[in-house]
């Protein structure tokens, strides 16, 4: 405990500039005088990019908190679900974030921060269909169209779970909705704080038992494999946390 408590004294009351020696990460963060998140800009409430390529949501407002934190400038990197791990393995990005799930094979080749919150997988349907797809049984049979973006865990779930329906990939995570809507797929499988918000945009899509997913997973942000770089942004979140910065920004885009 101890040990613990001077580990997060120093991460959060140090300068930047202290850690460098410790951390390549902040070093290379020092140097620059940037931050680089990557975000996929496609998965609301976490991030998305509008048509002039802006970044907004969740995860832009919490990238900005954390680079004035570190009195830097935000630099967003766009990354996809596919080039995730490929683009932190290559230094592209000091820090995954817009709604990244914890999984065991990503733990394997990074670290992650302490947890944001805890969501599952659910449909989301047109709504005169959602009564049929209130389970897997319902939705893996002939005849129905699932369709999920590559890449992530969606696909990952859809491919352990989807042995009779018809399995689309559509490489467009922001138009993969509009896809239900004009019926060239009757459901998507994905986390259920997004299907909420989606339902809400498209009045002809009905978010299928959000409060009830069919998997519980943590997301969290995706980190390098530097102790002190994971020490630095945990403590960071438990500050926001304990200032109430992080409830303001969570009551902003989550309902």
């Amino acid at each position: 405990m101890h040990r613990f408590l001077s580990a997060l004294f120093l991460a959060l009351f140090l300068p930047l500039a202290l850690h460098a020696e410790e951390s390549p990460v902040l070093a290379r963060i020092e140097a620059r005088g940037e931050l680089r998140v990557g975000l996929t800009g496609d998965y609301k409430p976490f991030s998305w990019e509008d048509a002039q390529g802006e970044f907004k949501g969740l995860d832009a407002d919490m990238a900005q908190a954390l680079a004035e934190d570190l009195g830097v400038r935000l630099v967003i990197v766009k990354t996809s679900w596919p080039t995730l791990m490929e683009d932190l393995k290559a230094g592209k990005y000091d820090i995954g974030m817009g709604g990244i799930s914890v999984t065991e094979e990503r733990k394997e080749h990074a670290f992650f921060s302490t947890p944001l919150l805890t969501d599952g997988k659910a449909p989301i349907a047109r709504c005169e269909d959602a009564s049929r797809f209130e389970t897997l049984d319902g939705i893996d049979r002939e005849g129905v169209t699932v369709i999920v973006n590559p890449g992530g865990t969606n696909e990952k779930f859809a491919r352990a779970n989807i042995r009779k329906a018809r399995l689309v990939l559509h490489k467009d995570n922001a138009s993969i909705f509009e896809e239900i809507a004009e019926g060239r797929a009757d459901v998507m499988l994905t986390d259920a704080i997004e299907t909420r918000i989606v339902a809400r945009e498209y009045p002809s899509l009905c978010a299928v038992n959000p409060n009830a997913p069919f998997t519980q997973s943590e997301k969290a942000y995706l980190l390098p494999k530097d102790e002190a770089w994971k020490a630095r942004v945990d403590a960071w979140l438990d500050e926001m946390e304990e200032s109430g910065q992080k409830t303001v920004l969570f009551s902003k885009w989550v309902e």
